[in-house]
């Protein structure tokens, strides 16, 4: 089967107007860096995208006004509030009709050595990296399980795939959604519903902004590709997963960091 990459296959009974022949994203954490990456991308592949972020940025505010209006829907949301992520859950399928893929990639950087953090700090992590991604998958697939198929993928990191010194929590989360990519896999596996984790290595966001440019190019220099990764590196695979091309592929974590832990 021929099919442009990035697309999953179109059911036949998408009846509402506007979404006859479109698929429908939920991207999370859309509003700047990699989430903004991928509702641009999730758009020019002809996907309705929803999103959702505490702010309203000017990246947002563009697209709210852009040619592709009608097809996109964002809400400002506290990530932590699970009442507020079901809702806009329910809102999302009643706007467009469906749900056909969800991408975790609401996340909030964390570092700091375990024993001085504060019990506040390690708390809200947990709550914005990993429990809001429960309570989204569960959202969702509860959506998709009607539809009898569906997508998910989280957006996971290198640090849960290996060590570091002063990432500690943040690494758990990340190792905490891995965990759910494999273990939701085989529960909705055999509901037509995938579930895979991308694990970017370091690029620009918020996890690399307090490095120093000196920091920077030891990573670069450790990385057998010799740089960071891009945003576009880390969004190209999730179209993959999300593709035809993927259709056999459920329950991996997919490494996307030019082989820095290879």
């Amino acid at each position: 089967m021929n099919q442009k990459l990035g697309a999953v296959p179109r059911d036949r009974d998408q009846s509402r107007a506007g979404t006859a022949t479109r698929n429908v994203v939920l991207v999370t954490g859309g509003s700047r860096g990699l989430g903004a990456e991928l509702v641009s991308g999730f758009l020019a592949r002809r996907y309705a995208v929803a999103t959702l972020s505490r702010t309203k940025t000017a990246f947002i505010e563009q697209m709210l006004q852009g040619p592709r209006k009608k097809e996109f829907c964002w809400s400002a949301m506290d990530a932590r509030d699970g009442d507020a992520l079901r809702g806009y859950v329910t809102k999302v399928a009643e706007r467009f009709g469906r749900i056909d893929v969800l991408v975790n990639n609401l996340g909030m950087a964390v570092d700091g050595v375990l024993p001085t953090m504060r019990t506040q700090d390690i708390g809200e992590a947990v709550e914005v990296n990993l429990t809001a991604a429960l309570v989204l998958s569960q959202a969702c697939s509860r959506v998709m399980l009607r539809q009898g198929r569906g997508c998910m993928v989280n957006i996971s990191s290198v640090n849960a795939i290996r060590g570091h010194a002063g990432v500690a929590v943040y690494s758990a989360t990340k190792a905490g959604l891995d965990g759910l990519t494999r273990s939701l896999a085989r529960e909705l596996g055999p509901r037509n519903i995938r579930v895979n984790s991308v694990a970017p290595g370091y690029f620009e966001s918020d996890m690399v902004k307090g490095l120093t440019e000196d920091q920077k190019q030891r990573i670069v220099r450790r990385t057998p590709l010799g740089r960071l990764t891009s945003a576009e590196d880390v969004a190209n695979a999730v179209y993959f997963l999300v593709s035809e091309q993927a259709a056999f592929i459920t329950g991996q974590i997919l490494v996307v960091d030019g082989g820095i832990t290879c």
